[in-house]
């Protein structure tokens, strides 16, 4: 049977009660590009209380830009940061009796790092300071993956069921229009063809090779959790089974 983690990007400002049920894993913002203690702090047991695990979600300390701009870091900053970011979303997830999972680096840091190896070694650095048997997530095919494999890190590629993709592999920008499937049949249909079929339709129609551990979607996408209900079910529905990463 086909296995695949659904996760999203939580903790950021918005109400994730109605999303939770449908995911198995949880990437939650670490306090610097969104979200606080206090919000860390209840997304954590939200999720924990519904069974998901829990992934931390490290980005550029840019609250003004959502982390979603690039800046510029040193790599002993970069992994400094990282590691500051686990650090305080760990505490969290163990004062509510969970283990923390996973890291997921958010936004432009997550971008970037795709294609900058540097960058990519950096911040498999500061993940395996901080627990070396701790996931990273990255984006299927990239330098992400490769740097954290290098590092002895266990990986998982990551493939989007709620955005466009260009032809080289890489996300549209969210400044091109179309770049963000809002209609949960699309995403639900994208989801069941990376999943099942093992590739994604590109933005000029192409198909595109993705082989894929984890799928994500995003809290703050209009309409999320009827996007999330939507890719649950029609993979379940095709016999792709929903589970969490080292279930």
């Amino acid at each position: 049977m086909i296995t695949i983690d659904l996760n999203a990007d939580v903790g950021e400002g918005m109400d994730d009660s109605a999303i939770l049920p449908f995911l198995t894993s949880a990437n939650v913002a670490c306090g610097l590009h969104a979200g606080g203690p206090e919000v860390m702090d209840r997304t954590v047991a939200q999720a924990l209380e519904r069974g998901v695990r829990i992934g931390a979600h490290p980005g550029y300390d840019d609250r003004a830009n959502f982390g979603r701009l690039d800046v510029e870091l040193s790599t002993a900053a970069a992994s400094s940061l990282v590691l500051f970011q686990i650090g305080a979303l760990d505490a969290f997830v163990r004062a509510h009796g969970g283990a923390l999972v996973h890291v997921k680096p958010h936004g432009a840091l997550y971008n970037r790092a795709a294609k900058n190896i540097d960058l990519a070694r950096a911040i498999a650095d500061g993940v395996r300071r901080a627990r070396a048997d701790l996931v990273l997530v990255g984006l299927a095919g990239s330098l992400s993956l490769e740097a954290a494999k290098s590092a002895g890190l266990p990986v998982a590629a990551e493939a989007f069921a709620d955005r466009r993709y260009l032809p080289d592999g890489s996300l549209m920008p969210r400044k091109q229009a179309g770049s963000v499937l809002t209609d949960p049949a699309d995403a639900a249909e994208q989801a069941l063809h990376i999943a099942r079929d093992g590739y994604v339709v590109a933005s000029d129609g192409s198909k595109l090779e993705v082989r894929a551990q984890t799928l994500c979607l995003h809290g703050d996408t209009p309409g999320a959790p009827r996007i999330a209900r939507a890719v649950r079910e029609r993979l379940e529905s095709e016999g792709v089974r929903v589970a969490p990463l080292r279930s």
